[in-house]
């Protein structure tokens, strides 16, 4: 392991002969997985400045707006860590100062060395939670496990998302092909951003999605419209035993995708961000494509989220017993590929 910086942010790096893997000491991100060999981080850098949360400060002025999230836009990079909350905080979570996301996106990590790999892992306290992560490199794969642990005497219904981002170079318009493990499918409840183009509050079978004013969108390839916005969730296929989704780069000549089981995120929701939102720290340049695995299927509140409780007969959280660590493992797969069967 190497302490190094990434993008002016405290940060650790392990890499090998095919891969470099780095995350952040603050909010403790997977900001790069750079492919040696094709020479490109899928992941998505924010085109504005990134500092450390800590050093963010509200107020008139603030570059990073002034809403509930902005604290989290302030450092947000790549693999963002959604827990115990995927969505906004109530009105009193947030007088209380927790954010969108929840604490793990913000808090400081305290990361190690460990044989090969490295160790990360903070404490919630709002949330009464601790977490930890263990990141490995074999060959081009990144082995990843988790943990979270409840020390409370109270078992906790908990939301918990992996918010994989991409972003350019390697997502291109009308040009990156995606692959999922994903059956039934929703689109957003309701109006999502300024540049919807998918029929809200819509069922259908992945990847069709539901256009506005009748149509099809074929969720497999990166949109081409000048500006969109779009949200959709997908059960992933419960006679799986694993699940995942696969995204290939024509231009960068690079397969990469994340492999987890379905019994532990069932379900993947897909955030699409194009040049649509023209309020600060946006400003209408970010274009990303956000592949989200977790224990529910919508970004909201924890109360709607437990009021919710299943979608398509399948849970919308994941409870933490007391007194209890719960453990997943996943991975991420790379490879060199100028071109892919099925995309």
């Amino acid at each position: 392991m190497t302490e190094t910086t990434f993008q002016g942010r405290r940060a650790a790096s392990i890499e090998n002969d095919r891969l470099r893997v780095t995350v952040l000491a603050e909010g403790g991100h997977i900001a790069e997985i750079f492919h040696k060999p094709c020479g490109v981080n899928p992941l998505w850098v924010p085109p504005w400045p990134s500092i450390e949360p800590s050093a963010f400060r509200p107020g008139p002025g603030n570059p990073y707006g002034d809403g509930i999230e902005a604290k989290l836009l302030s450092g947000i990079m790549g693999h963002n860590l959604c827990l115990d909350v995927f969505g906004g905080p109530s009105e009193e979570e947030a007088a209380a100062g927790l954010g969108v996301h929840g604490e793990s996106s913000v808090n400081a990590y305290a990361i190690e060395a460990e044989g090969d790999g490295l160790v990360m892992d903070v404490t919630l306290p709002l949330a009464g939670l601790r977490f930890d992560r263990r990141i490995s490199l074999d060959g081009e794969t990144v082995r990843i496990r988790e943990a979270v642990e409840n020390g409370s005497a109270t078992d906790r219904p908990i939301a918990w998302t992996h918010h994989v981002t991409l972003g350019p170079p390697f997502l291109a318009k009308g040009a990156t092909r995606f692959l999922a493990s994903a059956t039934r499918s929703k689109t957003f409840e309701g109006a999502f951003g300024a540049h919807d183009y998918l029929a809200p509050d819509t069922e259908f079978d992945w990847p069709m999605a539901p256009r506005i004013g009748g149509g099809e969108a074929d969720l497999r390839v990166f949109t081409d419209a000048p500006r969109s916005s779009a949200f959709t969730t997908h059960m992933m296929d419960q006679g799986r035993e694993e699940a995942y989704f696969a995204a290939w780069s024509p231009a960068s000549r690079l397969l990469f995708g994340y492999v987890w089981k379905s019994a532990d995120f069932p379900w993947l929701a897909i955030w699409e961000e194009n040049l649509s939102r023209t309020h600060a720290p946006w400003n209408g340049r970010a274009i990303t494509r956000g592949m989200e695995f977790g224990v529910s299927p919508m970004a909201e509140t924890r109360r709607r989220m437990i009021d919710r409780g299943k979608m398509f007969g399948v849970p919308c959280y994941r409870w933490i017993p007391a007194r209890t660590r719960v453990e997943v493992e996943y991975r991420v797969v790379t490879r060199e590929a100028p071109e892919v069967e099925g995309l």
